[in-house]
């Protein structure tokens, strides 16, 4: 059952009741992201003088096939904790429409080709779908106009999974993204549609027309899609689906006083029983949670407490920061590339594959960083402080591994990865653009230490140290031999020990991120392959610096 927080006084649509019914007047909604019933203007479009309206979702091969090869289970492009998110998502959405005089079509295949295939037997003359920034959609779109051009099929394609329409925020801007924060602020301003009320959803939608002989299928289960022996003995504690994205919603904001005080980047990233976070990320990413009635709440919520914090640190300040990366990654040619990229620093990071497996599989020999990356395999989530740690820790904290690696991982396993908010926060969290002090790293055992000096969230990722003192447990191989073995954990064998040390590995990034800093000040930007080629050179040949301190610790761990 669908409920929502905050009801407006949109009319519902249901004129199509009252109306006579045309031969061959239909409508296809297409579903990829925006699988809601709430604030779902091209669904309500579709319903608009329709005899028979036909909702669509596509398996699409490319991204739910499953990959024997990938590094954990799921499909070359997604783990499987999205894909069932995803699939929790299209029967609850299955399952709204239903309950409103309709039902999902499932179907499988190449999405262009499927849904000419459809608008062709069912003779539909009206395709809607919510407009889509990523990339993969702009493409599919574009081969899909194609087709519904020539063949007279009219097309409704409204922002909806955006505060703004990122167009019309880069052409104020003269043609190019802002680049800030407060300069997208500015040029923004109150999105238009906030003085009429969005749609809290349709109470009746036209029924579903001949299928032919369409193949037809319901949401398929994770072992229908392949995953038989999957492998995966946990999943994410966060199920998919409207409803419960509504139920989520309506928990955190019920919390006046939490929402009011709501300060970002405060919070505690060692919490794991109840994150805290809304963890509405998710949702937001798939649509099954509007943005603009987010913030229509939001809005309503801070008009009754008496204070309440701002921009960008609130809540409302989080949705905004979602539209900003994705204004600039839309406007921004190779957004997801380090080459090519205008925004970007060129910086001559490493690709070493056995620094990045022992990062992205949890055995760096750090347990608050290994921790984390396992809650990411585990849950496919993690707390906003959590991943920038384990992405500084990649990048230019210690392993000077590059962004671009590690963005590939977060894409697979996050449950809630989007294309412009991942890339963007990794080009923010290497210091490749956006943020720019790299002297400022988190350490991989003090920050932890601050919120969770016993270690409670390592001991229960990583149960290898779950006996070991919390004097030794962010640094195990300080402990005394007799206190590994009383603890049964054995460093090196039971746990790894370090890939790196961090005093000297931190100071070697620094001092390579000083030299790619002044090599693309020396050259305004215009870095080619070959000037990073002579500084890698450069760098590896310079000996490398370290502390007495750091020359201890290696005593030590050896």
């Amino acid at each position: 059952m669908r409920f929502l927080l905050c009801p407006s006084p949109h009319i519902h649509t249901a004129a199509f009741l009252k109306m006579d019914c045309p031969l061959g007047s239909s409508s296809l909604m297409w579903f990829r992201k925006g699988l809601r019933i709430h604030d779902n203007p091209a669904l309500e479009y579709a319903a608009k003088n329709s005899c028979f309206v036909y909702p669509v979702f596509v398996i699409d091969p490319h991204y739910m096939e499953p990959d024997p090869n990938a590094f954990s289970p799921g499909s070359a492009r997604a783990g499987l904790n999205r894909i069932q998110f995803l699939l929790e998502s299209l029967l609850d959405l299955d399952a709204n429409l239903r309950e409103i005089g309709s039902r999902l079509l499932v179907l499988k295949g190449e999405p262009v080709e499927v849904l000419i295939r459809c608008l062709k037997q069912w003779n539909v003359k009206r395709l809607c779908f919510e407009y889509d920034t990523d990339p993969y959609y702009q493409d599919l779109d574009r081969r899909v106009k194609k087709y519904t051009s020539m063949a007279g099929v009219e097309v409704f394609s409204p922002v909806s999974h955006t505060l703004f329409n990122p167009e019309d925020i880069i052409q104020k801007n003269g043609g190019k993204p802002p680049l800030t924060y407060q300069s997208f602020l500015k040029l923004a301003g109150q999105p238009s549609w906030v003085s009429s009320p969005v749609s809290t959803g349709i109470s009746r939608l036209p029924p579903v027309g001949n299928v032919g002989d369409a193949k037809i299928s319901n949401v398929p289960t994770i072992e229908e899609l392949g995953y038989k022996d999957h492998g995966q003995d946990e999943f994410s504690p966060f199920k998919g689906g409207e409803s419960e994205a509504l139920k989520r919603l309506k928990n955190s904001l019920d919390n006046k006083e939490w929402v009011a005080n709501f300060e970002k980047p405060k919070g505690n990233p060692s919490a794991y029983l109840k994150p805290a976070t809304t963890v509405l990320s998710p949702y937001l990413k798939f649509g099954c949670l509007s943005s603009r009635y987010f913030y229509q709440c939001l809005q309503e919520v801070y008009k009754n407490v008496k204070q309440h914090t701002s921009p960008p640190v609130s809540l409302l300040g989080q949705l905004l920061w979602r539209d900003f990366f994705y204004t600039v990654a839309f406007g921004t040619p190779k957004f997801d590339q380090m080459r090519g990229n205008k925004i970007c620093k060129q910086i001559p990071w490493k690709d070493d594959s056995e620094l990045l497996a022992a990062w992205r599989d949890g055995r760096t020999g750090y347990p608050w960083i290994d921790a984390i990356m396992v809650q990411l395999h585990k849950w496919g989530w993690m707390h906003h402080l959590a991943r920038h740690c384990v992405a500084c820790f990649l990048t230019r904290g210690d392993l000077f591994v590059h962004w671009e690696r590690g963005r590939d991982v977060f894409e697979r396993l996050l449950v809630d990865s989007d294309w412009a908010i991942n890339n963007g926060n990794w080009l923010w969290l290497s210091c490749s653009s956006f943020f720019y002090e790299y002297n400022r790293i988190y350490s991989p055992t003090s920050f932890g230490k601050k919120f969770d000096p016993r270690g409670d969230f390592i001991r229960h990722f990583l149960p290898a140290l779950k006996d070991m003192p919390k004097e030794y447990i962010y640094e195990p191989w300080t402990a005394p031999q007799s206190i590994q073995i009383k603890a049964r954990c054995i460093i090196g064998k039971d746990y790894p020990k370090p890939v790196v040390l961090h005093d000297s590995a931190s100071k070697e990034c620094k001092r390579r991120l000083a030299e790619a800093y002044a090599l693309n000040k020396r050259l305004n930007g215009s870095v080619g392959e070959e000037d990073l080629t002579k500084l890698r050179r450069k760098l590896e040949e310079d000996p490398k610096q370290e502390t007495p301190n750091s020359r201890q610790k290696q005593r030590r761990i050896g």
